[in-house]
């Protein structure tokens, strides 16, 4: 199987961190939503309360970064391949030990990358624990297996703001890189209707909110590059 990346498509401006004001920058959702589009998705997910995270581990999710498209690297290793540049090698063509992470999503600056000294992250654009409390926590072991090492919901960011987002959805954190929280939204659009997570109503209007700033962003897809 080839290595999916993710389908980034230009990001926008759309509104602060905890969600609110999310459509900064546009005229919010009163803009219709195009066809195919990420905002146009947000009205086919499920909207519930959030779970109890009762029994969540990350061990629930299968061994960290394994091999699941089988071409021989771990997860971690395919991400850092796709996502940085000038990357180098220890063994050829799998074990990444630097690079550079340019114009870094969740913050816009360029963070270097140093194996063993490594002030990047691979962050799951929707949290394991969060998937467990709105679905998750139902599955079999292969499906969750399978949602820890998609590419679709993988993506190399800079350690400290991903600490800061935690397990966060889009109605309580939003990258402080204002140019790419519409990326970010649909990207969360994207993974969660492909496997049937629900949303809570706080976070589908903070959907419609950060999205309604930029209609026509399209749902990111399994194909194409950061």
């Amino acid at each position: 199987m080839v290595l999916a990346a993710l389908l980034a498509v230009g990001g926008c401006k759309a509104g602060d961190q905890d969600g609110k004001g999310a459509d900064e920058g546009g005229s919010g959702s009163s803009r219709p939503a195009a066809s195919g589009s990420a905002l146009a998705a947000v009205s086919s997910l499920t909207v519930k309360g959030r779970a109890p995270k009762t029994g969540y581990e990350r061990s629930e999710f299968g061994s960290s970064w394994v091999d699941t498209d089988d071409n021989g690297c771990g997860t971690r290793d395919d991400i850092l391949k796709r996502d940085l540049k000038d990357v180098k090698f220890r063994d050829g063509h799998c074990l990444v030990v630097s690079g550079t992470l340019t114009d870094e999503p969740y913050t816009g600056r360029d963070v270097r990358f140093v194996r063993g000294h490594s002030k990047v992250d691979i962050d799951h654009v929707v949290a394991l624990s969060d998937a467990w409390q709105k679905g998750a926590q139902k599955w079999d072991r292969d499906k969750r297996l399978e949602f820890a090492n998609d590419p679709l919901n993988l993506i190399a960011v800079d350690a400290s703001a991903n600490r800061r987002k935690g397990d966060g959805d889009t109605a309580t954190w939003l990258p402080p890189n204002k140019a790419y929280r519409c990326d970010y939204v649909a990207h969360q659009v994207a993974v969660k209707k492909t496997y049937g997570l629900w949303v809570t109503g706080a976070e589908k209007s903070a959907m419609e909110r950060v999205l309604g700033g930029c209609p026509g962003m399209k749902l990111p897809a399994r194909s194409g590059g950061r």
